[in-house]
């Protein structure tokens, strides 16, 4: 009985020995090292999906079938259950840390190439002029030359007169690329007369291609370039070559001063109607319904109309289309009563406040009834400027699509209706200021949506709202690293196939914040 008590009185001093004994400072350290990386892989696992891709959308059949009859146990005469507030919507989607950067590394050189020029005849409307300039900027610096302020397309669908000045600030255009190249207003006139290259340059070229191209200058001291659009790669490209083009197309090319002005006071007068609104972007003009062979909805006479525009512009290399295989290829914009559905559907109000960024739309106002009996809010150029303040811009297509951009940018949400120049444009520079919202509609999958109510397989309750935001809620202009070409696409296509550069420029121009996530 001692014996055993003995014992116990041994084993309990020597627990508690063994609970009082201190980790060493050297263990602690360890310790805390192991939790610390233990942390971060679980971070990095967990947001690399989201900084890296943006989830697919995509709805299969069986999917929104599925997603059809969980929402029929709705009301379906309370579709509010599901809309959403304003505010709500127009909240901008989470940056995750992430900031503009453009600077040049500690490698970067000016072009020092005073007695090489390279002259350049812009092709295309405004954003893809814009995008082209830009390009040509950094083709510049690649090749050492001093660059012209380029001539601008005066020949396309909008035979717009303007120049270079009418549309952009030509001296902040010069002065805040000096340390990137040397650009001048007109060539000497003493090299006006001779002899000078003249390149088609190939459409989305890398570096080395470019290094070739300087050979021209042991013959020529100018090259002239017949367009500028799309002329170098949207990847694989040295890091600083890629943030001079952000430093040329979100910095330099800044409008002209009386586009600026306007555009601002533009917006000042939108938001004192409603606080917030949305730029829609309307692509429902002549010129991209011909070119993408796109009637559905339209009269056998206007469906005629732009066949025969198709038929007599020499530049559209496709002539025959089916309309019905491109609508439900989702390569069709959507018409104005399809985006007024779609609004409505994402949970926007009646009395939401609708800018239409665009120009002369198909078949005019009468087009329009369907958005504008949801929307009674919505409102133009015209509406907003008077005759006067748009004088000077009448027959100017690019400066009033400029006016169209500006709005758009500082809009609350930006919603394109096709995927062309503009919205490509609009989006990577929202994206570059911090990722604004931008709503891409998913059309090849709408197209499905709309038939279906059509037919009267579905109506525009509960469920329908439930579908259309669960198949946008990726698609709201999150942080995602650009895509690239296609799987199974080879040789010089694929680059065709990948996101453009300008659309999202995510990561050479946007990084993470020093402050971290």
């Amino acid at each position: 009985m001692v014996n055993s008590r003995a014992h116990s009185r041994m084993k309990s001093s020597s627990v508690v020995r063994f609970i009082s004994r201190r980790p060493s400072p050297s263990a602690i350290t360890f310790y805390m090292i192991l939790l610390f990386a233990f942390s971060l892989f679980v971070f990095v696992f967990n947001a690399r999906d989201i900084l890296d891709n943006e989830p697919k959308s995509r709805f299969s059949e069986e999917s929104l079938s599925q997603s059809q009859s969980q929402s029929q146990s709705q009301s379906q005469s309370q579709p509010q259950s599901v809309q959403m507030s304003n505010e709500k919507l127009q909240d901008t989607p989470l940056n995750y840390g992430l900031r503009t950067c453009v600077n040049p590394t500690a490698k970067y050189k000016a072009a020092q190439g005073w007695d090489r020029y390279i002259t350049v005849k812009s092709n295309g409307g405004l954003n893809q002029m814009r995008t082209g300039i830009s390009d040509m900027v950094a083709v510049a610096h690649i090749m050492n030359a001093t660059l012209v302020i380029p001539q601008l397309d005066k020949r396309s669908f909008w035979q717009d007169t303007s120049t270079f000045s009418d549309i952009f600030d030509e001296l902040h255009f010069i002065t805040s690329l000096q340390n990137d190249v040397r650009i001048i207003k007109e060539l000497p006139k003493g090299l006006e007369s001779i002899p000078r290259a003249r390149k088609h340059f190939t459409s989305w070229s890398g570096i080395g291609y470019y290094e070739e191209m300087t050979q021209l200058w042991k013959e020529f001291q100018v090259i002239h370039v017949a367009k500028s659009d799309s002329r170098l790669a949207n990847n694989d490209l040295p890091l600083d070559i890629q943030r001079l083009r952000c430093r040329a197309l979100y910095q330099a090319l800044r409008f002209s001063p009386p586009i600026e002005s306007l555009g601002k006071k533009l917006v000042e007068r939108l938001r004192s109607r409603g606080g917030g609104y949305i730029a829609l972007h309307l692509r429902y003009e002549k010129d991209m319904l011909s070119f993408t062979g796109c009637t559905y909805g339209l009269t056998q006479a206007e469906s005629e109309e732009l066949r025969l525009m198709r038929e007599n512009t020499n530049h559209w290399k496709v002539k025959k289309i089916n309309s019905t295989e491109q609508r439900e290829g989702g390569f069709c914009p959507l018409t104005p009563k399809e985006v007024g559905i779609f609004l409505q559907a994402l949970g926007y109000s009646p009395s939401t406040m609708i800018y239409i960024a665009a120009g002369e739309i198909y078949g005019g106002r009468s087009q329009l009834v369907e958005l504008t009996s949801r929307f009674p809010n919505t409102v133009f150029k015209e509406t907003l400027a008077t005759p006067e303040e748009l004088k000077a811009f009448s027959n100017h297509a690019s400066q009033t699509a400029a006016l169209d951009y500006i709005i758009s940018i500082e809009s609350d949400v930006f919603i394109p209706s096709y995927s062309g120049n503009m919205a490509r444009a609009v989006e990577g520079h929202r994206r570059f200021l911090g990722h604004r919202k931008t709503i891409t509609p998913d059309r090849k999958e709408l197209v499905k949506l709309f038939d279906k109510l059509e037919s009267g397989q579905l109506k525009e309750g509960s469920s329908f709202l439930h579908i259309v935001q669960e198949m946008h809620k990726n698609r709201q202009g999150a942080p995602r690293k650009r895509k690239g070409p296609l799987p199974g696409v080879k040789g010089r296509a694929r680059f065709r196939t990948e996101e453009s550069f300008y659309e999202n420029p995510y990561p050479e121009c946007i990084c993470r914040s020093k402050r971290g996530l």
